[in-house]
């Protein structure tokens, strides 16, 4: 699938998936109408029994094409990981890859959108515009996860030989008065570009919001940056919101950015107040126009390895580096998201940053194992950056993602069939390996799907 494919389709779902449609600043042309006989079979009683009729009518359809303006010439910051291809399986029939819930590119792409404009195609990832939506995976019965396999022919293969596989991840659900309390150090850019009013004052909103929704029991404190870091309220518990509140009024723009003392210093003051059994967690809120040493990088990581996760959040457009934020989240043990709305902050607080806040599995990665029986090529859409080596499923050494209560992750690969392959053998079968962080251990789940259980149409 290329890219605009994707677009075009995130689209479609974007109208059928909303609760409230969203207003789209974009000229519709109606290049031609015509008139066309549309028929439908329907039911009808007739005499006390049911009966079949064709009903036919006159309809004017009117041919709407979308007029997008091209991506405008910004400094924003993609980096462009391209397409994974299709990879024949009697020259590798594994494919593995880490899990991953961030779901930043597919707000990035509506922020364009909105705005009557493509998206650059280096900021399409495609696995964070179909883990952006809910699909109504069941919950485990029992264990950490539950594995759903399914298969369709897919609409735009050049012959009947080509399907897409879902693969789909849904973790265990903690009830929110069931999570340890958390302690929760938000870090957020102060700098001069935060000034617009869809970067520093949609953060605070954001924050007044996440703030009203925390447990009395969990305790925030701010780090803010600008020309310095400094700590803008000690770790406070929720109980005392006014305080809160009143920190995140306060909120203001100071000067140029310095995000390597910002985190320096939240991670220090995260440290001073962990305690066993907490959840700890830097949540980074910042449009990312920053530079990034070696030094932090490796710091991250290690603060990753001692429980101390690391989430961001990107806001504003025109000067933004996804990169940064991105990666950030990556090597931080967290997740990524962008907000460019109030509604998208209440979503994404709702879903990442509450009753998902307890990881409930670390390193967790899955190895896609194909029959070259069934299965002559696939390919794996998204993920190019996420990608492990195959040696390395088993190598726990590796780091890979982290999953936190509720959440769901999805994979799509489009396969080619082999001609005349037995439907009643397997096609592939998804392993999946993981830390569960209750007991230490590591756990591999597996679940197979054959092509006789792919839907026809």
């Amino acid at each position: 699938m290329r890219k605009t494919g994707v677009f075009v389709l995130i689209l479609t779902l974007l109208a059928a998936c909303t609760a409230e449609p969203e207003v789209v600043e974009i000229t519709r042309v109606v290049t031609e109408v015509q008139e066309v006989v549309v028929s439908q079979v329907v039911t009808e009683v007739v005499a006390g029994e049911e009966v079949q009729v064709e009903v036919t009518r006159l309809v004017e359809v009117a041919d709407v094409g979308w007029q997008f303006g091209e991506p405008a010439d910004t400094d924003n910051d993609f980096t462009d990981y391209g397409n994974s291809p299709f990879v024949p399986t009697t020259i590798d029939n594994l494919s593995t890859f880490a899990l991953d819930v961030d779901t930043g590119s597919y707000t990035v792409m509506r922020s364009f959108v909105e705005r009557g404009q493509l998206p650059p195609s280096a900021s399409v990832r495609v696995e964070e515009y179909v883990n952006y939506f809910d699909q109504g995976y069941a919950p485990p019965s029992s264990g950490v996860f539950q594995i759903h396999l399914e298969g369709a022919p897919a609409p735009y293969g050049p012959d009947d030989s080509y399907y897409l596989v879902r693969v789909g991840l849904q973790g265990y659900e903690v009830p929110e008065s069931d999570r340890p309390d958390a302690l929760l150090i938000f870090v957020v850019d102060v700098s001069g570009s935060m000034e617009q009013p869809n970067r520093l004052p949609l953060v605070k909103q954001s924050l007044t919001y996440l703030v009203a929704n925390l447990r009395d029991t969990d305790r925030v404190g701010i780090v803010t940056y600008g020309d310095t870091a400094r700590i803008h309220l000690a770790p406070t518990p929720v109980r005392q919101r006014g305080d809160l509140l009143s920190a995140i009024e306060q909120l203001a723009i100071n000067g140029s950015t310095n995000v390597e003392q910002g985190l320096a210093m939240a991670y220090d003051l995260a440290e001073q107040y962990a305690s066993p059994g907490q959840i700890n967690r830097l949540v980074l809120l910042s449009d990312g126009v920053a530079n990034v040493g070696n030094t932090v990088a490796d710091s991250i990581l290690q603060h990753a390895e001692d429980g101390i996760a690391l989430s961001t959040f990107g806001f504003g457009m025109d000067s933004y580096n996804d990169t940064l934020m991105e990666q950030l989240a990556d090597q931080g043990d967290g997740s990524y998201a962008y907000i460019d709305t109030i509604d998208e902050a209440v979503r994404v607080f709702d879903t990442q940053l509450t009753t998902t806040l307890l990881t409930i599995a670390r390193d967790a990665k899955v190895q896609v194992e194909f029959n070259p029986a069934v299965v002559s090529s696939y390919r794996l859409l998204g993920y190019e950056n996420r990608a492990v080596a195959d040696a390395d499923f088993t190598n726990d050494a590796v780091d890979a993602g982290e999953i936190g209560a509720g959440h769901s992750v999805t994979a799509l690969y489009e396969i080619q069939l082999v001609a005349d392959a037995d439907p009643e053998e397997l096609a592939l079968v998804t392993h999946l390996r993981y830390l569960d962080p209750a007991d230490g251990e590591v756990h591999n789940q597996q679940a197979s799907l054959a092509p006789k259980a792919f839907a026809t149409d």
